[in-house]
């Protein structure tokens, strides 16, 4: 299982790496889709002026960002990522300030010296072959009546964007997913988060739904920012794919499609998201 998870990890960071650059300037930065929740969870959180704030998985420091809005001059944020690209654009995009720090290292194996009062988590805990390991690794960098605040993708059938490409995908490539791959939707239910995050020892477990609409335009603007938009390794498996079948893909994605899509041939998305709060004990 070790060998599994670390080939995941060296993956990931890999395809990180690559598509953060995109994923910034796509998503991220203009709060489109998904990161219209980036506030939500913010507000949820409740962050004070003098609170040291610890942003785990940052990203392109979206989320870091709001944080450092909230803790003023007076408290102090970091953002950590594994990717050595998504830190060096969090770096440029936040403003150099002597109480924010962004740091690459892993999610299941940091330490701090001094507690944090806040730990945020948008869109990465389905990616961590270990959950627990670093829910449990949150939980110690907090103080005692410390917070938590986490987003994650609802599940699949609620996030048509994802879903409409990626059941399509594995009919004709069955590996288009590599083994070892967590799920996206595993923390995609109430229940599932709760009782994941209840495991890790916090208390106070308050999960709310939100569902934000996205439109990626027409049916040819969705397919074709898909295509440019992946990944090195999964462009390539679809380049692989003979003519026929991919026209075949590309029919069934459509379909998939239909009933988000309204007469003029916009297609609008719903987009479930799941944000948790909870307390250190």
């Amino acid at each position: 299982m070790k060998v599994i998870h670390s080939e995941y990890k060296q993956r990931n960071m890999k395809i990180w790496n690559e598509v953060a650059p995109r994923y910034h300037k796509r998503w991220a930065s203009v709060n489109k889709g998904p990161f219209q929740s980036t506030k939500k969870l913010i507000e949820l959180i409740k962050i004070n002026k003098n609170n040291r704030v610890l942003d785990v998985a940052c990203g392109t420091g979206v989320v870091t960002k709001e944080i450092q809005k909230k803790v003023g001059k007076l408290g102090y944020t970091v953002g950590i990522d594994t990717s050595t690209t998504a830190i060096k654009i969090a770096k440029k995009w936040n403003n150099k300030k002597k109480n924010l720090d962004f740091i690459n290292i892993d999610a299941e194996n940091f330490t701090f010296s001094k507690k944090f009062d806040i730990v945020t988590c948008q869109y990465a805990l389905f990616f961590f072959p270990n959950a627990q390991k670093a829910l449990k690794n949150m939980k110690k960098s907090l103080k005692k009546t410390g917070k938590i605040g986490i987003s994650v993708h609802g599940s699949k059938n609620n996030v048509p964007f994802f879903s409409s490409i990626l059941d399509s995908a594995t009919k004709y490539i069955p590996d288009y997913v590599p083994p070892g791959t967590p799920n996206l939707d595993r923390f995609g239910t109430k229940s599932t988060l709760r009782t994941e995050v209840s495991k890790a020892g916090f208390s106070k477990i308050v999960v709310k739904e939100f569902v934000f609409n996205y439109s990626p335009g027409k049916f040819e603007d969705y397919w074709e920012n898909y295509i440019k938009y992946i990944a090195k390794p999964l462009k390539e498996k679809l380049n692989a794919l003979e003519y026929s079948k991919r026209k075949e893909f590309k029919k069934l994605v459509k379909e998939k499609t239909i009933q988000y899509t309204n007469k003029n041939g916009k297609i609008t998305f719903p987009w479930q998201i799941l944000i948790l709060t909870a307390q250190n004990n």
